[in-house]
């Protein structure tokens, strides 16, 4: 049955579509009518030389490809569900190096290994300077008079340097980190006027300049995390180009993303004045998990079928794409009472803003819950009055919902 509410040629992962929104009306009506749907495109559009990808919408459905990595595949296409069209097969191949797009069992090696970084040890040894930090940066914002933009005088911050404290970065090469990881990720967006080719050149900063940590680390062994990554004996390691590609993926998961969280909830607690006033009257550890359901930074993420199989009624052939709509899921009304509402109390919250379980289920995410629970402390205390100076400009990307800008005033 054709979808009524889904206009011919109406593409998810159309940059133009996220640039000025999230289509959950759409997603709503794909849920109700044909959760997984077959959307064409142009072949090699998104950088694969086929017809199109299925888009599932439901969360149970969501979590099954998410669960099986045996018949959904990350490793074949990557996760990326859609880079340009002049993208050349061996850069796509060349991303089968990110944790992000391996498969088991070479993502069972990697990742048993970097979960080291992320014990409930390490993470509290890094949440002492993280508040100092949020706070300063309230602070500082604080003493700006007039109209500031909050992703780059506030969200932006954290995220960054709890990445560069967790692997070591010295101070003076963290905005360098920050600007290529901007640049990985802009190129959708013509207001930057950056090429794809610029973006994956800022790729290979990046991982240069982390293979460049690891060697030194290897002839040159401390007492910090990346020598526990790379030269630890007797429990594995990782080779200098896994923990340069480690890097680059946090680059992007541990910081674009949870800056865009921490921006998007600092915009619904200003659009819902109401929770913004129950969160500076409570504080409830339940917060952090809406905010993140509620703004779901990766709209989407992509598998492709390794064999035939069937999913929500519908025949998927082996080689096909999928794409996991996490923002879809994380409104699917099956699972959420009043999903489209903001509910900062929300408990249980299953949502799969840090991905659908599984093997790639989020290595950070206590991390960037810390994170979020910090900044959004801070900014109650330090800025309780702070409202909307404007409307948020959203980033054009094919799968992050992003904001480049949210004016606001701090009262």
């Amino acid at each position: 049955m054709p979808c009524p509410a889904l206009p011919d040629g109406f593409d998810f992962t159309d940059p133009d579509v996220l640039q000025h929104r999230v289509p959950l009306p759409e997603f709503a009506e794909l849920r109700r009518v044909e959760p997984v749907r077959w959307i064409p495109q142009t072949s090699n559009l998104a950088g694969f030389q086929d017809e199109g990808y299925w888009a599932v919408t439901r969360h149970a459905d969501v979590k099954y490809v998410s669960t099986h990595p045996e018949i959904f595949s990350s490793y074949l296409n990557t996760a990326i569900i859609r880079f340009n069209d002049h993208i050349e097969r061996d850069a796509i191949d060349a991303q089968r190096l990110i944790l992000l797009n391996m498969d088991p069992p070479e993502h069972t090696r990697v990742r048993q290994i970097l979960q080291r970084v992320f014990t409930p040890r390490a993470i509290r040894a890094l949440e002492a300077n993280l508040r100092a930090r949020a706070q300063a940066i309230a602070a500082n914002a604080r003493a700006r008079s007039g109209t500031f933009d909050f992703v780059t005088e506030v969200a932006c911050e954290l995220p960054l340097q709890a990445i560069a404290e967790l692997i070591g970065v010295p101070q003076e090469d963290r905005a360098k980190i920050f600007d290529w990881s901007n640049r990985m990720i802009a190129y959708d967006d013509p207001e930057y006027a950056i090429t794809e080719e610029v973006g994956q050149e800022s790729a290979t900063e990046i991982i240069a300049y982390a293979m460049n940590m690891a060697a030194a680390r290897k002839q040159c062994p401390a007492k910090d995390i990346v020598t526990t990554l790379v030269a630890a004996e007797d429990e594995g390691n990782l080779g200098s180009d896994e923990f340069g590609f480690f890097v680059l993926m946090l680059a992007v998961a541990g910081n674009e993303t949870t800056r865009n969280a921490i921006t998007h909830g600092m915009h619904a607690f200003l659009t819902h004045p109401e929770q913004w006033e129950l969160f500076k009257a409570e504080r409830p550890a339940t917060a952090a998990e809406e905010i993140v359901r509620w703004a779901t930074p990766v709209n989407s993420f992509q598998r492709t079928a390794t064999q035939d199989t069937e999913l929500g009624g519908r025949t998927i052939r082996k080689g096909d794409r999928v794409g996991l709509f996490y923002a879809s899921a994380n409104h699917d009304p099956e699972v959420f009472d009043h999903p489209d509402v903001f509910d900062i109390t929300r408990d249980p919250n299953p949502h799969l803003g840090f991905g659908g379980g599984g093997p790639h289920f989020c290595l950070g995410k206590s991390l960037a819950v810390l994170e979020i629970d910090l900044i959004f402390n801070a900014v109650a205390d330090a800025l309780p009055g702070l409202r909307l100076a404007g409307d948020p400009r959203r980033l054009r990307s094919a799968w992050i919902n992003g904001v480049k800008e949210l004016p606001v005033s701090a009262g």
